[in-house]
């Protein structure tokens, strides 16, 4: 195992082709917003209490009715198969192991149906609305029927944020043939060796089953960049429960307003996000947002918060700042591009060992007990 987070990051980028690393860790436009996430999470400061019995602590919380180990998810990320084969089942496995939920992407690489087949543990399922609601309502069923437990509504992708690196580097998918492209394959022959034996590029297998789209991932790629629902408004969520039984999660926002108004709207939770920066560059940090949002809601939702968990500790400063769990989203990928399923475990061991330590170090014998009396 490596020291930390950063590490398997480093070994993922050295591991990974050029284009297949700048898709996982670049934000939009600039990276400014990606920068705020990261910056964030040292601007806050926690109180230790001395003198406290910790030779047992309680790392767990409870989150709509069912009990987790640690306050964290492995959340929805896209186009993983760029970076291991199989990797939904791999992760999804990894956060189960640990106990606690996987998020599966409508951009996934792997069947719903597959997922479940693949573990027995608690599975969400994230959601993309396209202008055709049949995909969607297709994507629900077929999660409901694989006994997902809860829906995550992505609300932030009403069209893809402007990413340069993507364009420099002429990613798109399918990736075109080039020059630069034959250089990077033959630099990283591990990786391309791993593509091979999967069939070559990752396909968005989800969204061309529930879509009857043909195995062509450039239609498969532009329903998802061309063909997003831009008319969805809060009085869809209704729609949304039509189609769904369990807990309904609203991600993507970062004002009180939108915060109210999910409430308002009856969603059980919502993820305070700016989609790992990718979106929209000008955007604050979820974090610095984060105990504002808290404060409006009293407690009345399930608030989970996003962008740039590298450390333990940064779960405890999430729940003392007002948020129930965090939503991992590059930190288990970086294990995952740099050994494989192993390492995609390690890393959710790391961050649980040092959340452990934090909380003894801090005097906090139960997580759920972090608020913000212990920010400095």
């Amino acid at each position: 195992m490596l020291p930390a987070v950063k590490d398997y990051r480093d070994l993922a980028r050295r591991r990974l082709s050029r284009f297949a690393f700048d898709y996982l860790e670049g934000g939009a436009e600039d990276g400014r917003a990606m920068a705020r996430n990261l910056a964030s999470w040292g601007q806050v400061m926690l109180k230790p209490r001395a003198m406290v019995d910790v030779s047992d602590i309680d790392a767990g919380v409870e989150l709509f009715g069912r009990q987790q180990a640690l306050p964290m998810l492995v959340g929805p990320t896209g186009l993983n198969g760029l970076y291991w084969p199989r990797a939904e089942e791999a992760l999804a496995r990894a956060a189960h192991a640990i106990g606690v939920p996987f998020v599966l992407s409508t951009a996934s690489t792997s069947l719903i149906e597959d997922v479940r087949a693949a573990t027995s543990g608690d599975l969400w399922l994230q959601l993309y609305v396209q202008q055709d609601r049949r995909i969607a309502e297709s994507m629900m069923a077929r999660a409901q029927a694989a006994g997902f437990g809860a829906l995550m509504l992505t609300v932030d992708t009403m069209v893809h944020g402007k990413r340069d690196h993507d364009i420099r580097n002429g990613f798109r998918m399918p990736v075109p043939w080039s020059a630069r492209l034959l250089a990077d394959l033959l630099a990283h022959p591990r990786w391309c060796l791993r593509m091979l034996r999967q069939g070559g590029s990752p396909q968005l297998v989800n969204l061309a089953r529930s879509s009857g789209m043909a195995a062509n991932l450039a239609q498969q790629a532009a329903a998802m960049s061309r063909q997003m629902d831009m008319a969805l408004t809060w009085d869809d969520l209704a729609w949304v429960r039509r189609h769904w039984r369990g807990p309904v999660i609203v991600k993507g926002l970062l004002t009180v307003e939108d915060a109210l108004q999910a409430q308002h709207a009856g969603a059980d939770g919502i993820v305070i996000s700016n989609h790992g920066g990718r979106q929209l560059d000008a955007a604050p940090s979820p974090l610095e947002q984060l105990p504002r949002i808290a404060d409006a809601l009293h407690g009345k939702m399930h608030v989970f918060v996003d962008g740039g968990v590298r450390r333990g500790g940064d779960i405890a400063k999430a729940l003392a700042l007002g948020a129930c769990a965090v939503v991992l989203g590059r930190a288990p990928l970086y294990g995952l591009a740099a050994r494989g399923p192993r390492g995609a475990a390690e890393v959710l061991a790391i961050l649980r060992t040092e959340f452990e330590i934090t909380l003894r170090l801090l005097g906090a014998v139960h997580a759920r007990s972090l608020d913000a009396s212990w920010v400095a």
